[in-house]
């Protein structure tokens, strides 16, 4: 059982989910976009969302600035976050400007001010769970994009209810979080999400 709530905490941690929310909105929008910018843009993300922050990883954690990729103390939270903000910034400039695609400029604009709320928890010695963080704010991009469409997508939210109760359990059976620490990981993912929904639902 331990192994299996651990690999629910590695299989979805919460650098994939930004490229999630992105594939989940190019496979449910009824928006035409040719292949070749649908390609272009999830190649981007990919680097920018994944790619580069495991590789940031790696050279923080041979400075002596990480332990693992769970970021268990507040300290080791602070840089990792920061130039998580960064790359955000450099997502929303430059790969999903404004003028495009809405849904998703805004979706990051939410993450982005999760991710600052987050590094602010920290500096103040809190840990908010980014997993919950991260889950949460994907959830609520879909229940928005459910409604904006006007789709029904209750299966894929139905599974990420299922995905948000697991990584809950996940972190609580690690000991990794206490339930403050989740609540306000929940809250710091999906409040941003839902107030951004009045600049483009």
């Amino acid at each position: 059982m331990k192994f299996i709530l651990k690999s629910i905490s590695f299989i979805f941690h919460p650098v994939i989910m930004p490229l999630l929310g992105v594939i989940f909105y190019f496979s449910k929008s009824p928006r035409y976009l040719p292949m070749e910018i649908i390609q272009a843009k999830v190649v981007s993300l990919f680097i920018l969302t994944i790619l580069l922050p495991i590789l940031l990883y790696f050279l923080l954690k041979s400075l002596g600035r990480t332990s693992t990729i769970y970021l268990k103390s507040t300290n080791e939270r602070i840089l990792p976050l920061i130039l998580n903000a960064i790359i955000i910034l450099l997502v929303v400039y430059r790969v999903l400007p404004n003028d495009e695609i809405i849904e998703l400029y805004y979706f990051f604009i939410g993450i982005l001010i999760s991710t600052l709320s987050c590094l602010v928890l920290a500096i103040l010695k809190f840990k908010a769970s980014i997993h919950m963080m991260a889950v949460s704010g994907v959830f609520m991009f879909f229940l928005a994009l459910s409604i904006h469409f006007s789709i029904n997508i209750n299966g894929s939210l139905a599974i990420m209810a299922v995905l948000m109760g697991a990584i809950a359990t996940s972190r609580l059976h690690l000991k990794a979080h206490t339930y403050p620490e989740l609540i306000i990981g929940f809250f710091t993912g999906l409040i941003p999400q839902l107030f951004l929904v009045n600049y483009w639902l």
